[in-house]
C-alpha cells in the first residue's frame, strides 16, 4: 500500500503561481511513475503531467505545456507540480497518483494503482 497526500492548493488570482506537493509513504516511492490529474466540477478527471521513477522522463497534457513543471525528490518521497501563469480554467481538484505502467499508459486513469485525496486549486479572474 502506498499512501499519497497532496498539499499546496489554494485560492489565487489569474497569472499567479502555485506549487503542489504530494508525499508518499508505506511503499518504495521511487519504484513508481507519478502522475498529476485534475477534476473540475461536473467534468471528468484529466491527466495533467507524469514523471518517471527517476525523473528522467516527463509528459504533459497540452493544457499544461509551457506553464506547469512536474518534478520529484525521491529522497523525500515527494512529487511536485509547479504551476505558473494560472488561468481560471485551471480551477479543479488536483490529485496525484502512482503507477508502474510504461510511458504509453501514463495518461490513463485506470492504470494508476494509488491515489491521493486531492487538493483544491481555485483561480479567480
Amino acid at each position: 500500500q502506498l499512501v499519497l497526500v497532496e498539499s499546496g492548493g489554494g485560492l489565487v488570482q489569474a497569472g499567479d503561481s502555485l506549487r503542489l506537493s504530494c508525499t508518499g509513504s508505506g511503499r518504495a516511492f521511487s519504484d513508481y511513475v507519478m502522475g498529476w490529474f485534475r477534476q473540475a466540477p461536473g467534468k471528468q478527471r484529466d491527466f495533467v503531467a507524469g514523471i518517471s521513477w527517476s525523473g528522467g522522463s516527463t509528459m504533459y497534457a497540452d493544457s499544461a505545456k509551457g506553464r506547469f513543471t512536474i518534478s520529484r525528490d525521491n529522497d523525500k518521497n515527494t512529487v511536485f507540480l509547479q504551476m505558473n501563469s494560472l488561468k481560471p480554467e485551471d480551477t479543479a481538484v488536483y490529485y496525484c497518483a502512482a503507477t508502474e505502467e510504461q510511458y504509453a499508459y501514463w495518461k490513463r486513469l485506470d492504470k494508476y494503482d494509488y491515489w491521493g485525496q486531492g487538493t483544491q486549486v481555485t483561480v479567480s479572474s
